[in-house]
């Protein structure tokens, strides 16, 4: 009876993993999995998201890797249709992240006030503003890729967008409301090394060392991120760690491309 029960256990256990990172995909997509699990079970697996990155990845570089060196467009305007594609297949969460992100910092007054302007369904200048920044250098990175390696260079920028998330959880403090706290209270260092670890290793399979440095910009524009927000809003919230995802993709893909044309 007893072994029955640990049997029913890890069961339970394996199917809830297996649940929790189908939601987490379904969550970071815009892929209809259906998949019936909770906030709290996908955050279980915070660590996990830069191996999903790398499968955004690899349909995002072959969505490029077609436009560049198969129909052979101009890499300006594959450029722009591969960061189109990017940020719809991620459903636009975190560029809408990243525009309360850009309200929130252009007020002045208590971190309470600023995290209320940020979570305001409005759009203001401030939201805009960061988007064009952020999109533009995010496409210039992706215009000075070499079209050869656009499949490589774009996995590992998704690897890395999605450490960037990793990263800022970790070194954050989760405000007390809102679904992004689940993602930061699940987080810690040892967590975050292991994510660190095989994030790398992905990037150094698609790019060997371009590739690890990829990852880092990753991991650097999360805590970069982090930092900014414990000056500015104290806690952390979900717009806070989307930001991270997309000022962490645009640090690697200024990193890989500085490297690969010198």
């Amino acid at each position: 009876m007893q072994d029955n029960d640990e049997n029913n256990s890890i069961n339970n256990s394996s199917a809830g993993g297996l649940r929790g990172i189908a939601g987490l995909v379904s969550f970071s997509t815009i892929l209809p999995l259906n998949i019936h699990t909770s906030i709290e079970e996908m955050a279980r697996f915070t660590w996990f998201w830069p191996v999903i990155g790398g499968f955004i990845g690899i349909l995002a570089g072959a969505f490029g890797f077609f436009l560049l060196n198969m129909v052979q467009i101009p890499q300006i305007i594959a450029a722009a249709l591969i960061y189109s594609f990017m940020i719809w297949f991620n459903g636009f969460h975190h560029l809408d992240g990243l525009m309360d992100f850009g309200d929130g910092m252009m007020v002045h007054g208590t971190p309470e006030k600023k995290i209320s302007v940020m979570r305001d369904t409005r759009i203001g200048t401030g939201g805009m503003a960061y988007f064009v920044m952020v999109a533009l250098v995010t496409f210039a990175g992706l215009t000075s890729a070499p079209a050869a390696l656009i499949l490589p260079v774009i996995i590992v920028a998704e690897v890395a967008a999605k450490m960037g998330i990793v990263t800022c959880a970790s070194f954050s403090e989760a405000f007390p409301d809102g679904t992004g706290r689940f993602f930061i209270e699940s987080m810690n260092k040892k967590l975050l090394l292991l994510s660190l670890v095989l994030s790398s290793a992905i990037g150094f399979l698609a790019l060997n060392l371009t590739g690890v440095i990829g990852v880092i910009g990753g991991f650097l524009g999360g805590a970069l991120i982090a930092t900014v927000a414990r000056r500015n809003f104290k806690w952390a919230t979900g717009d806070i760690l989307g930001t991270s995802n997309e000022i962490g993709r645009m640090l690697s893909l200024i990193l890989m491309a500085w490297i690969l044309l010198v």
